[in-house]
């Protein structure tokens, strides 16, 4: 019995110990998104920029958070910069405003939390949503959060 219950304070301690490292990662990796996002706005002087950032599920696993610096002055720092960019212009940088695109999504509860933090027409921009599902998410904002 107590081989077990040793066995098992070994897998908890390195189950928590992989998880506290996933955590660090995702922590360091958002910290370097958001650090390095203001310091790349300020070279640029003027224009309009976003930090934008996608969280697949509850934002517990490690990897599931996924990032992007948009500049559109000229678009770069994105895939699809310039769709991502006009876009957003089309909704004077309000993405809560931007209406969705005609399709069907299934009904598959997948969360996803779009965030967004910037400047856009020298205004500060700050958005949050969390969506049912990735096609929910890209057909209410189109390019602005296709990160993938």
């Amino acid at each position: 019995m107590r081989h077990d219950r040793h066995a098992t304070d070994s897998g908890n301690r390195a189950r928590t110990a992989y998880a506290a490292r996933g955590a660090l990662l995702t922590a360091t990796a958002l910290l370097a998104v958001g650090a390095s996002a203001p310091a790349a706005a300020r070279d640029v002087r003027s224009g309009d920029w976003l930090v934008l950032t996608v969280t697949r599920g509850d934002g517990a696993r490690p990897g599931d958070t996924r990032g992007a610096l948009l500049l559109c002055d000229p678009p770069r720092g994105h895939a699809h910069a310039a769709q991502a960019c006009a876009r957003l212009a089309s909704a004077k940088g309000d993405i809560g405003a931007l209406t969705p695109a005609d399709g069907f999504c299934t009904m598959v509860y997948a969360p996803v939390t779009a965030h967004a933090r910037g400047e856009w027409g020298g205004r500060p921009v700050e958005f949050t949503r969390t969506f049912a599902n990735s096609c929910v998410l890209a057909a209410w904002t189109g390019p602005v959060f296709a990160l993938d």
